[in-house]
């Protein structure tokens, strides 16, 4: 990454073996903050995250999806199952600060790259290992996939209204926020290994991810069962938070209301019947207050209720679509857009590759963690790394 940020991780070397979301975008995570990541995949195939297309959009015959949750990486490809290839990656390990795989339980023990195993080869190192319900208990063995995830930790129920069935979050959260977690817990034992010198391994799940998420309704729940989902009207946004918290249509969309209290928004909007709404009511009768507010929030463009509550400091915000988000000054502020290009001599057509895609959420010293360097075609550093390391040129058997 050729440039002057002091990125934190830089000088380590993450040996990459997952696939799918989770554990690529924690590898990937750890190289936008400067670490050295080497993706390792099987021969031919590779991730199947090569070819499992979000919305099916794909960029040189890949997922613009692989692209961006694998941009600063090489590539590396191994045949696990052969004596040679699983030679050098053992090789690897020796050198490696850290391992990431996210392989069903039982697959890296069989492969002889478990935790205890790798240990045994690089006593300093790092491994981190996520799987989709945890290396004991009745799901072990359960497919570890978001949707599944979500659905089992009970999330959906917190989605929607009363009237609806199960709404689970239409993106893969569990997966992204395993990836955090899967960082955080490297970042921790390499700080660490440097006071102690000591490795270790670092372990999570999808479910736990989808849990933590959850901790304000299981803490309040575990310790007073009688607390459990009441899911509100067609406007609430919160089975645990009063009216008006909640999203309104307008004359042309919607608008998002917070914490407010509403006998301010009965005067500034002007709707006489909640004029005498008490803190109690805001539960009590939410949907009612909710109703009333709606009707009221429709009569007017969203930037005309904007004013009016900007003004008073009502917590509020418009509830944007995709292609508002991002032709908004507010999204250009922000920065969150990168570029990673691809060479022409590395495409299958000869030409040239650039795909935008989001940068790091992170800025280091006042700058933002970003890299023009695009995701590695399967296998694309082999020989650089067979002369880097002294292997065998001979193909594997």
């Amino acid at each position: 990454m050729p440039d002057d940020i002091d990125r934190p991780l830089e000088g380590i070397l993450v040996l990459d073996f997952s696939q799918f979301l989770a554990g690529p975008v924690a590898a990937m995570r750890l190289a936008d903050l400067g670490a050295r990541v080497i993706k390792i995949e099987r021969p031919g195939s590779g991730d199947i995250g090569r070819t499992l297309a979000f919305a099916g959009s794909v960029a040189d015959e890949e997922t613009v999806s692989f692209h961006a949750m694998n941009r600063n990486k090489e590539g590396m490809t191994a045949d696990l199952k052969n004596p040679a290839d699983l030679e050098r990656v053992k090789d690897l390990v020796r050198h490696a600060d850290v391992i990431v795989q996210n392989f069903r339980p039982g697959v890296m023990e069989r492969i002889g790259l478990d935790y205890e195993t790798v240990k045994e080869i690089n006593p300093g190192l790092i491994y981190a290992s996520a799987s989709g319900f945890g290396n004991t208990g009745p799901w072990k063995d359960r497919p570890g996939q978001d949707l599944l995830a979500q659905s089992m930790s009970g999330l959906p129920w917190l989605n929607g209204s009363r009237e609806h069935g199960p709404v689970p979050v239409g993106l893969s959260i569990a997966d992204h926020l395993t990836s955090c977690h899967i960082a955080q817990g490297v970042t921790a034992l390499l700080v660490r290994r440097a006071r102690t010198g000591r490795g270790g391994l670092v372990e999570t799940s999808l479910l736990e991810s989808m849990l933590d998420l959850q901790f304000e309704l299981l803490s309040v729940h575990l310790n007073d069962p009688s607390i459990t989902v009441r899911r509100g009207g067609e406007q609430s946004a919160h089975a645990f938070l009063a009216a008006p918290y909640g999203t309104y249509p307008t004359a042309d969309g919607h608008i998002a209301l917070a914490m407010n209290p509403l006998p301010k928004l009965a005067e500034l909007l002007e709707i006489d019947e909640l004029r005498a709404y008490t803190e109690e009511d805001a539960w009590s009768k939410r949907s009612a207050a909710e109703e009333l507010l709606a009707t009221r929030l429709a009569t007017a463009p969203t930037e005309h209720w904007l004013r009016v509550l900007d003004a008073a400091d009502v917590w509020c915000a418009p509830v944007l679509t995709l292609e508002e988000l991002v032709a908004h000054d507010g999204f250009s502020a922000i920065d969150m857009v990168q570029s990673i290009d691809r060479d022409a001599a590395l495409t299958r057509d000869g030409q040239s590759m650039s795909l935008k895609t989001t940068r790091s959420p992170i800025r280091v010293d006042g700058r933002p963690l970003v890299s023009a360097t695009p995701s590695p075609k399967l296998g694309q550093h082999d020989a650089e790394l067979r002369e880097e390391f002294g292997w065998s040129d001979e193909a594997s058997a």
